[in-house]
């Protein structure tokens, strides 16, 4: 459950710049969305294959 905790924080994490960019515009904010939408797809690839590791060995 920890890498799902880890998915969890780092979207909740990103909420705030997820409203300044989309209700203010923030250009700096979508900047920082795309840097944590980037490190989730890493999360997300690291998951899948550990995932898969696990599921190998059984």
């Amino acid at each position: 459950m920890k890498r799902f905790e880890q998915v969890r924080d780092l979207i909740m994490g990103l909420e705030g710049d997820f409203e300044k960019f989309y209700d203010k515009e923030n250009q700096a904010a979508g900047t920082r969305v795309r840097k944590g939408m980037q490190e989730l797809k890493n999360l997300a690839q690291e998951i899948r294959i550990e995932v898969q590791d696990i599921k190998n060995k059984s």
